[in-house]
């Protein structure tokens, strides 16, 4: 079913098509033509996986959801010890996201863990979105995203806009953010340009800033594809503390561990977005 949906978006609906191979054929110049085709193709299959399961992720409702969420083993994170790590020598930590993997799934980092046991909860715990237009599609997603902490005592699921007042209001309290920022600015006041991809790129560095201000522990976090389906999360430390640094260094260096994903696995990412306008 994956497949023929994909075949379809791809080649009869052609969306976006033109956009995804312009993209692809700018990040990957040493590619032949037959490749950027396959990994076109391959793109389209992980783009429909993504949406399906964005659509089984807001099943995973209540205690009940929770477990199956967990018994599923949908994600995998690598490294609990690591993010732990972090969280003991900051107050706060700051994770720096990116449309890998499957980023519909976040909010369940709470039960992604099958060793050590991530010294988060979803009391103290926020991510980023940007309001979508349609207020039923902006509702939609809200319910899907946050299904598994529906029923706790989770405030932070934050529009963009918001996170810095609702930031300020947890200053100095123990908390983690989670930012998705490789999207195309929509603040021209905190733009910065990165390297990204063999182009110049424009990028945000909000999140990057506001743990400057507040001396965040920062990390990438890694998400990529499973062989056989599924996903791992990967925290990669960025900076174990972030004041004194400068906010576009941290994005350079995001940037840099975004691309060392891209080229492991060219079609885990939402080329179909004009990043580079």
């Amino acid at each position: 079913m994956i497949a023929f949906l994909a075949w379809l978006l791809r080649a009869v609906f052609r969306y976006r098509s033109d956009v995804v191979m312009v993209n692809l054929s700018r990040s990957f110049p040493e590619k032949k033509y037959a490749e950027l085709q396959e990994i076109h193709k391959k793109f389209y299959r992980h783009f429909v996986t993504i949406f399906v399961e964005m659509l089984r992720f807001g099943r995973y409702r209540g205690e009940k959801g929770r477990r199956r969420l967990h018994e599923s083993h949908l994600v995998e994170f690598t490294n609990p010890q690591e993010y732990n790590r972090l969280a003991a020598g900051a107050t706060q930590v700051m994770l720096l996201q990116s449309h890998a993997g499957n980023w519909e799934l976040s909010i369940g980092i709470f039960y992604y863990s099958y060793g050590e046991k991530l010294d988060m909860d979803p009391s103290r715990y926020a991510v980023t979105y940007l309001r979508l237009s349609s207020a039923w599609a902006d509702r939609f997603m809200a319910r899907n995203r946050t299904a598994p902490v529906s029923d706790l005592d989770f405030k932070g699921y934050v529009e963009s806009f918001d996170m810095r007042a609702f930031a300020k209001e947890r200053e100095g309290q123990k908390f983690c953010y989670s930012f998705i920022t490789d999207q195309y600015p929509y603040n021209g006041n905190l733009n910065t340009r990165v390297r990204f991809m063999n182009q110049e790129t424009p990028t945000m560095k909000g999140g990057a800033s506001m743990a400057v201000k507040q001396d965040m522990a920062v990390a990438y976090l890694r998400f990529r594809c499973r062989e056989g389906g599924g996903y791992t999360m990967t925290v990669v430390p960025i900076c174990d503390r972030a004041a004194g640094k400068d906010p576009a260094w941290i994005m350079q260096r995001y940037y840099e561990l975004l691309e060392e994903d891209l080229r492991a696995q060219p079609w885990n990412y939402l080329w179909t977005h004009k990043r580079w306008k």
